[in-house]
């Protein structure tokens, strides 16, 4: 429905689809995303046109969104230190140890502006799958003596598209280096060790992400090469970068 109406509205004007649930939720690939009561389950459509900053990098705009959506609960006073964040290219995690959302971006060019069709969803108030942000919460209470109140998808949701639309204009000012310091404080790979393509294949740090949103690896003597979210895909259990 949204992928229809995206091309019959004015181009100033904003388009999001919210869903309580979903049935038939997608991941990259052919991956599934399960989507219980409790998820904050949306789709954004955006436009970026190409000749500007993010028009000329667009895979910029899944680490835009993941990082919107940690900031969307870390920017809020008193909830800076519940340990949401970003996991290359598109994961939002717990700390290093639990995925508990994602990020879907399929962009489509036409003339001069892309129409971009953002899909994220992230566990707010399910502890099933995996894990939710409520329950970091309760954790944080417990451990640190506070009372931090539990928060709700729609509250994330619409956070999460505020902070976005402020990323967008830094990035559109500045450039990637307007929003990599931030993305590199919530980030899990900071100094990581990896290896790449298999248990036993060479061994590489990750450096950061590059100018186009490729993760940079530093591999023993060949020097720092640019990784692509396309081909590859990072398995944070075996920490391995390994083609799909």
């Amino acid at each position: 429905l949204i992928g229809r109406l995206m091309f019959e509205l004015p181009e100033e004007m904003g388009l999001i689809a919210i869903a309580v649930r979903q049935t038939q939720g997608k991941g990259r690939g052919s991956n599934v995303w399960l989507s219980p009561v409790g998820c904050a389950l949306s789709t954004l459509h955006i436009t970026i046109p190409q000749h500007s900053n993010l028009g000329q990098r667009i895979p910029f705009i899944q680490h835009l969104v993941s990082l919107a959506v940690v900031e969307s609960v870390r920017s809020i006073p008193g909830y800076e230190d519940i340990d949401l964040r970003v996991k290359w290219p598109n994961d939002i995690y717990y700390s290093d140890l639990m995925k508990l959302g994602g990020v879907l971006v399929n962009s489509t060019l036409i003339e001069t502006t892309f129409h971009v069709l953002i899909g994220f969803g992230f566990n707010v108030s399910n502890s099933n799958p995996t894990i939710c942000i409520n329950d970091l919460i309760t954790k944080f209470n417990k451990e640190e003596g506070k009372k931090l109140k539990a928060l709700t998808p729609d509250c994330l949701i619409a956070r999460t598209v505020t902070v976005l639309e402020r990323l967008i204009d830094i990035f559109q000012e500045k450039g990637p280096n307007g929003v990599l310091s931030n993305y590199y404080k919530y980030w899990v790979h900071s100094g990581k060790q990896v290896r790449l393509y298999s248990e036993d294949g060479p061994v590489a740090w990750i450096v950061g992400i590059d100018d186009y949103g490729f993760l940079q690896v530093h591999e023993e003597g060949k020097g720092v090469e640019s990784v692509h979210p396309d081909g590859n895909s990072f398995d944070m259990l075996r920490n391995l970068i390994v083609p799909k």
